[in-house]
């Protein structure tokens, strides 16, 4: 399916879906995708959202661990962790053909951290993805294709 022309050229837009697959900038991919509005369009290794943990969620975000503060344990909320400045406001889960709500414990870390977090079958969340960036809001997605069955 179709979803829009470019609107900007410069930005990541999906520009198309279906069984298996997901369009970036016209460029097909087949596997699980991850992309900012700027930037890499990157490949990630999971198949399924059972496969996503708070690790791996990290990790896609690029949190670092923070400099440890000799004097951190006065302060029991402070994070263990530094966000880049390039951190999104929201991420945006599509876990296929089928919405998957992912394990509190798995979203908690980036929630604590003021980073939302949505998850939505894979067309939800392109559709989604469009309009946020089309908003110049700081969105990353993260896509499972679905089964192309």
């Amino acid at each position: 399916m179709l979803l829009q022309k470019d609107l900007n050229p410069a930005l990541n837009t999906v520009t198309a879906y279906g069984d298996g697959f997901l369009e970036i900038n016209r460029v097909r991919y087949e596997g699980a995708i991850c992309f900012a509005p700027e930037g890499p369009v990157r490949n990630v290794a999971v198949r399924s959202a059972a496969q996503i943990d708070a690790a791996f969620l990290q990790d896609l975000i690029g949190l670092k661990q923070a400099p440890r503060d000799p004097l951190a344990f006065l302060d029991d909320e402070a994070p263990a962790v530094e966000l880049p400045d390039n951190a999104p406001e929201v991420l945006l889960i599509g876990t296929g053909p089928r919405q998957v709500f992912l394990r509190p414990d798995v979203l908690r870390p980036l929630l604590a951290l003021g980073i939302g977090i949505e998850t939505m079958t894979t067309q939800a969340a392109a559709r989604t993805y469009n309009i946020l960036m089309s908003e110049e809001r700081r969105v990353l997605a993260l896509l499972l294709p679905g089964d192309p069955s």
